[in-house]
């Protein structure tokens, strides 16, 4: 059950999920129509008495030949009334990404965050939707000035797995 304060705002997302996965190979360029397509799974897990959750999203040799790991930390601040989600995977090892954050208003969440790709500083965007029960949608968007403008370099589409 959803609070009114914002913490059950991702329980949509706890369980396993077959995601399919849509991302440019170099984030930063204009897509050329080469996407990168391939399928992971998740599992979302919810930790500290519903103020967060986790996922370990996971692959089979990814479109580079190499196994993929990557981990989620979502937490919710009831003091502020927002989401910080935090992300390491094997492409980075040792490194935690700067939290992004944000809210669901209407059944969409956006998160922002600044981060730097290939040594360039970007403004980081995730947005999250459900379509329709048992799915959800997590698109990323990269923007180089400022925010005025936003470029789709990642799009994940979970659907729930078979029991």
């Amino acid at each position: 059950m959803t609070s009114p304060d914002g913490r059950g705002d991702f329980d949509f997302l706890l369980g396993t999920w077959q995601v399919a996965n849509r991302r440019l190979p170099r984030p930063l360029e204009p897509a050329d129509g080469r996407w990168e397509e391939f399928e992971t799974s998740a599992v979302v897990r919810p930790v500290l008495g519903g103020l967060g959750n986790t996922d370990t999203i996971t692959g089979s040799p990814g479109p580079d030949g190499q196994p993929f790991e990557g981990l989620t930390l979502r937490l919710f601040d009831p003091d502020d009334g927002l989401w910080r989600i935090w992300w390491a995977s094997t492409r980075r090892p040792g490194h935690l990404d700067a939290p992004l954050r944000g809210t669901f208003s209407g059944g969409a969440g956006v998160f922002l965050g600044e981060d730097r790709v290939d040594g360039v500083p970007v403004r980081l965007r995730f947005d999250w939707t459900v379509p329709t029960p048992g799915t959800a949608r997590w698109v990323q968007a990269f923007s180089l000035d400022g925010g005025s403008s936003w470029s789709t370099n990642w799009v994940m589409d979970f659907r729930r797995a078979a029991r």
